[in-house]
C-alpha cells in the first residue's frame, strides 16, 4: 500500500522512534500526572503507603485511559488522535472540598463513588456535548485555543520558578512576632486600640533561583540548538533531549538525586477497590457531574486543536467517541483508586513542536505509562526529574499552543467582519481573568467555582455565544479549519 494514502495521524514509526517519542510524551505530562493524587492524598490525610497507591494507580490508569483514546476502542470509544489522557485539575478543588468533609479512607471511598458516578453520566451525555461542534468554527477555535497556550504559560513559568506564583514569599513569623508586641505594648502606652501594619513577608530563597533558572534556560537553548541544526528524528525528540540534557547538569550541580529511586520496589500490581467498595452520596454525584461538563467542553477545544494541527478534521461522531472517553477513563478512575481523566493540553504543544502527528506515539506512551503504574522504581526515576529542568521546555511547547491558535485566527475574515474583532477580544479577555485575578470567584457561590475558575472554559462559552450573537453559526468552518491547518503544517 502507497505510503501517499495514510494520513500522518495513523502512520506507524518503528518502534525505537516510538518508544523515544512516547517518553518525551510522558516527560512532559508526568509532573502534572502525579500531582492531583499527591494534593487530593494529602487533603484526605492518607498514610505515605496509601498516597503512593494512589500515585501508582494514577500512572496505570493514565496509560490504560491514553490507550482507549488514542488508539481506539470500537467505533464508539477513541478519538484515534495523539491524545494524552491524565488526571484533570478541573476536579482538584470539589475533592478537596468533600476530602476536608470527610478524611481517611471512607472520604477516599466517598470520592471514589462520586467519580464513578458523574463518569456513568458522562458517559450518557458524551453524545449531546458532540453536538455542539457546530458552533466552534475557527473564530471560536483559534480563541480557545490561544487561550489555551496563554493558560499554560503559567504552568511553564511556575516549573522555572519552583512553583507557583503564591510561593515566592511566605509570612515572616519572627519579624510578625515582634511587631505585635511592640504594638501591643504601645496601645497599653497609650490606652489605644492595637494597630498593626502590613503582614511582613519572607522572600523563599528557592523560588526564582538563579542556578535553577540557568538550567531551565539552558534547556530551552538547547532545545532551540536542536530545532534549528537537528534534522528528522533527532529534531522530533529535541524536548526529550532538552529535558535529558537538563537533567545531566542537574545531577552534576548535586540538585537531582535518586533516593526515591533506590527505596522504590521494583513490581507492584494496581488493584481495583484497594480502599473498599465506593459509597455514593447524590450531592457528591452531581458535583462531579459538573466538573465533568467542563472538563468535556474543555476537552471539545483540544480535540479541535489537535485536528487542526493534524490536519485532520474531527467529525461530530469522532467528537462523540472522544468526549465517551472522558466519561469511561473517569468511571475506570474511580474503580481503579484514582480520579476523573481528561486530555493532557501540555501534549497538544508537544506535537505541535515536534510536528509528530502520529496517534502511535501517544499508544507508545501509554503503554510506557503501564508500566510505570506497576514498577514504582521506575516512577520514581521519572518522578525525580526536577521541575525548573521541564520548565525550559515548558516555555517552547506551551508558546506553540497559543501560536497555533494565532495561525488559526490569521485566517479569519477580520476586515469584512469587525464582528469577529470582538468575539476574539472580549472572549480572551474572560479567558485572563482567573490568571490575574486568581480569587475573583470568593465573593461567589462555591459551587459556581469550577465553572468560574477556568480560563479555558470562560474563553469557550463567551466565543461561542458571542460568535451566535454577532454571526449566528454561519460560516464556512471546513474550508476554514483545513485553510488554518495547513498553514499550521507549513511550519515544520
Amino acid at each position: 500500500m502507497s505510503t501517499t494514502t495514510v494520513h500522518p495521524v495513523d502512520e506507524k514509526l518503528p518502534t525505537g522512534r516510538l518508544a523515544a517519542l512516547g517518553l518525551q510524551h510522558v516527560l512532559v505530562m508526568y509532573a502534572g500526572a502525579v500531582a492531583v493524587p499527591l494534593i487530593i492524598g494529602r487533603a484526605l490525610k492518607l498514610t505515605p503507603e496509601q498516597v503512593a497507591l494512589l500515585i501508582s494507580a494514577d500512572l496505570f490508569c493514565c496509560g490504560l485511559v491514553t490507550l482507549i483514546q488514542s488508539l481506539g476502542f470500537g467505533r464508539h470509544f477513541g478519538i484515534k488522535l495523539p491524545v494524552m489522557m491524565g488526571v484533570t485539575f478541573a476536579a482538584v478543588g470539589p475533592m478537596v472540598a468533600m476530602a476536608n468533609a470527610g478524611g481517611g479512607v471512607d472520604g477516599a471511598r466517598a470520592i471514589f463513588g462520586a467519580i464513578i458516578g458523574a463518569g456513568l453520566i458522562s458517559l450518557l451525555i458524551a453524545p449531546l456535548m458532540s453536538r455542539l461542534l457546530r458552533f466552534f468554527p475557527p473564530v471560536v477555535t483559534g480563541t480557545i485555543i490561544a487561550i489555551i497556550g496563554i493558560s499554560l504559560m503559567r504552568v511553564g513559568v511556575g516549573w522555572a520558578l519552583g512553583g507557583p506564583a503564591n510561593l515566592a514569599q511566605s509570612v515572616d513569623v519572627p519579624k510578625l512576632v515582634a511587631m505585635v508586641d511592640v504594638a501591643k505594648a504601645t496601645a497599653e502606652a497609650a490606652s489605644a486600640p492595637i494597630k498593626l501594619g502590613p503582614i511582613p513577608m519572607a522572600d523563599n530563597p528557592k523560588y526564582g533561583a538563579l542556578d535553577n533558572l540557568a538550567i531551565a534556560a539552558f534547556v530551552l537553548a538547547v532545545i532551540l540548538a536542536l530545532a534549528k541544526f537537528a534534522r528528522g528524528f533527532i529534531g522530533n525528540i529535541s524536548v526529550l533531549l532538552g529535558i535529558v540534557a537538563g537533567c545531566v547538569v542537574a545531577v552534576a550541580m548535586g540538585k537531582m538525586g535518586f533516593d526515591k529511586v533506590a527505596k522504590a520496589s521494583w513490581f507492584e500490581f494496581v488493584t481495583p477497590f484497594a480502599f473498599g467498595m465506593p459509597t455514593f452520596d447524590l450531592v457528591m454525584v452531581l458535583t462531579m457531574t459538573l466538573v465533568m461538563i467542563v472538563v468535556m467542553i474543555e476537552s471539545t477545544g483540544m480535540f479541535l486543536a489537535l485536528g487542526d494541527i493534524t490536519g485532520k478534521r474531527v467529525s461530530q461522531q469522532e467528537l462523540s467517541a472522544g468526549l465517551r472517553v472522558d466519561g469511561l477513563g473517569t468511571v475506570i478512575g474511580g474503580i481503579f483508586n484514582t480520579f476523573p481523566y481528561t486530555s493532557f493540553s501540555q501534549n497538544v504543544g508537544l506535537v505541535g513542536v515536534t510536528g509528530v502527528k502520529s496517534r502511535w506515539v501517544c499508544v507508545a506512551a501509554g503503554v510506557i505509562m503501564l508500566v510505570l503504574g506497576m514498577l514504582p522504581k521506575m516512577a520514581a526515576l521519572v518522578e525525580s526529574v526536577p521541575t525548573f529542568v521541564l520548565g525550559g521546555a515548558g516555555l517552547v511547547m506551551f508558546g506553540m499552543v497559543a501560536a497555533t491558535g494565532i495561525r488559526i485566527l490569521s485566517n479569519v475574515d477580520f476586515k469584512r467582519n469587525q464582528h469577529n474583532l470582538y468575539i476574539v477580544a472580549i472572549s480572551i479577555g474572560f479567558g485572563l481573568v482567573p490568571l490575574v485575578a486568581p480569587r475573583w470567584t470568593q465573593q461567589m457561590a462555591h459551587g459556581l467555582h469550577p465553572l468560574l475558575e477556568s480560563g479555558i472554559l470562560l474563553t469557550s462559552i463567551s466565543a461561542v455565544v458571542l460568535n451566535l450573537y454577532f454571526n449566528g453559526g454561519r460560516g464556512d468552518t471546513t474550508a476554514e479549519s483545513v485553510e488554518a491547518s495547513k498553514s499550521f503544517s507549513g511550519g515544520h
